[in-house]
């Protein structure tokens, strides 16, 4: 389980991405800014590679506030994938099988 501990403070994420794993799967928190104001973007897909390796298609992506509200739900979001998907982050260490030099 994902806890707010493992994320940094909102005032990190204001200067740049942030990411993590646990248990087989990945996850990106970014701020994203348009005319309508800011917003946190979360994006989360299988082990082992990073976030630029990883084919979009294995990506999934939510939006929430730019805010500690935001942050809190980003993180029962994650966590509810974590559960819902198991066998997804499970199978997530033969992936090193599509690796090619």
């Amino acid at each position: 389980m994902i806890n707010r501990e493992d994320i940094l403070s909102m005032e990190y994420l204001k200067k740049t991405e942030y990411t993590g794993c646990h248990q087989g799967m990945r996850y990106r928190l970014e701020k994203k800014e348009t005319e309508d104001g800011k917003f946190l973007l979360v994006t989360v897909w299988p082990e082992p590679f990073n976030y630029f390796t990883t084919p979009e298609d294995q990506k999934t992506r939510n939006q929430f506030s730019f805010d500690e509200d935001g942050v809190v739900d980003a993180i029962a979001w994650m966590n509810d994938l974590l559960f819902e998907q198991k066998d997804r982050w499970d199978a997530a260490p033969k992936n090193w099988n599509s690796y090619s030099f």
